[in-house]
C-alpha cells in the first residue's frame, strides 16, 4: 500500500493546497450557504437552494437528491437548528458517499509482474499520472517498468521516455502504429525476465463511444490474459475533473466495458469545483485511488475522503 512512508509534512501541503484550489479561494459550499440564510434558518427553501448549488457543482441529480433527501430527514428531526448543523450534516452526507470508495492502491504478490492497466481519454492526464505514479512505486522499494502501448501518438512514447529517463526506469516501446496488444504482451515477458515488480502500461487515449476503440482496450486485457489469468491486476482510469458529467459518462463506458478496478482523478486545480467525485463515487463504488491538483509529483496524493471533504467545506479562514 501507499502512505506508509509520507512525511506527515508533505501530505499537510498537499491538503492546504487541495483546499486552495478547488474553485479557488472560498469553498462554494461553504460561502453559498450562509448567503442562503442569512438569518440562520434552515428550512425547505434553503434546501431546495442548495440542491440547485449541487447540481450546478457537477454532483449530479441523481446523487443530490441523495444528499438532499438525508437532509431533509434531519430537517424533519429538527437537527438542522442552524448552519453550523447544516454544514456538519452536509459533511456527513458528502462522507458517507465518498468513505467507501477510499481504498488505497494495494501492490499484491503475483506470478510474475503486477500489472496496471492506464485507460483514459486523450487529455486526461493519463501519461504524466504514468510517470508520477512510478515515481511513487520507486520510493516505495518497488522497481517499474513501463509499456508504450499508446502506439498512435509519437508524442505519447516520447512523453513516457521522457518520464522513464527521469525516473530511471525501462520503457518498452514499439515503432509508431504497432499493435498495443503486442508491445504490452513483450513488456510482460521483458518484466518477468528481469523480475520487475511491476508493469505500468500505457494506452491510447480512447473515446468512449469509439466502440472499436474500446474492443481494441478489451483485447490488450485478454491478451495479458494469456500470460497471466489474474492479470490486469489493476485496470485504473485516469478522469479529468474539469470534464464535470462527460467525466461520469466516460467512467460508465471505460467500466462497461473493461470493469475498472479504480480512479484516479486529475485536474482537481483547474475550474473543476470537485463536484464529480461524488457523482462518480454513488454511481460506480469504483475506488478512488489517487487525486491530483497539479504537475509536480508530490501534486498526486492517495484519496482521503475525510481531507476531500474538508477541503470542498473549507471556507477562506479554514485555508490558512
Amino acid at each position: 500500500m501507499f502512505g506508509k512512508k509520507e512525511k506527515p509534512e508533505k501530505r499537510e501541503g498537499f491538503v492546504k493546497r487541495l483546499r486552495a484550489r478547488i474553485n479557488r479561494g472560498n469553498s462554494w459550499l461553504t460561502y453559498d450557504l450562509a448567503n442562503l440564510a442569512p438569518g440562520g434558518k434552515i428550512d425547505e427553501d434553503v434546501l431546495d437552494e442548495l440542491e440547485s448549488l449541487l447540481v450546478m457543482a457537477d454532483v449530479g441529480v441523481e446523487t443530490t437528491e441523495r444528499i438532499i433527501a438525508d437532509l431533509q430527514k434531519r430537517l424533519a428531526r429538527k437537527e438542522l437548528k442552524d448552519l453550523e448543523a447544516l454544514q456538519n450534516g452536509l459533511r456527513k452526507s458528502l462522507c458517507d458517499i465518498l468513505a467507501p470508495v477510499e481504498v488505497p492502491l494495494a501492490i499484491r504478490q503475483t506470478d510474475g509482474p503486477f500489472v496496471i492497466l492506464m485507460v483514459g481519454v486523450n487529455g486526461a492526464g493519463k501519461t504524466t499520472t504514468i510517470g508520477k505514479l512510478a515515481r511513487r512505486l520507486k520510493d516505495d522499494g518497488r522497481s517499474v517498468m513501463l509499456a508504450a502501448g499508446d502506439t498512435f501518438r509519437a508524442a505519447a512514447v516520447e512523453q513516457l521516455q521522457a518520464w522513464g529517463e527521469r525516473n530511471d526506469v525501462a520503457v518498452i516501446a514499439q515503432q509508431a502504429g504497432a499493435d498495443p496488444a503486442a508491445v504490452i504482451f513483450d513488456a510482460w515477458d521483458a518484466a518477468r525476465a528481469r523480475g520487475v515488480d511491476v508493469l505500468l502500461a500505457d494506452t491510447a487515449g480512447r473515446l468512449q463511444s469509439q466502440a472499436g476503440l474500446m474492443d481494441e482496450l478489451a483485447k490488450v486485457k485478454r491478451v495479458l490474459g494469456r500470460r497471466d489469468e489474474t492479470a490486469p491486476h489493476e485496470v485504473m482510469l485516469v478522469l479529468d475533473a474539469s470534464q464535470g458529467q462527460n467525466a461520469l459518462v466516460q467512467a460508465e463506458k471505460f467500466h462497461e466495458a473493461l470493469g475498472l478496478t479504480g480512479i484516479t482523478v486529475t485536474k482537481l486545480d483547474g475550474g473543476a469545483k470537485g463536484g464529480i467525485l461524488l457523482a462518480i463515487a454513488n454511481k460506480l463504488k469504483v475506488p478512488v485511488r489517487f487525486i491530483g491538483i497539479g504537475e509536480a509529483a508530490e501534486d498526486m496524493q492517495p484519496f482521503v475522503a475525510t481531507e476531500f471533504v474538508d477541503a470542498l467545506l473549507a471556507s477562506g479562514e479554514q485555508q490558512g
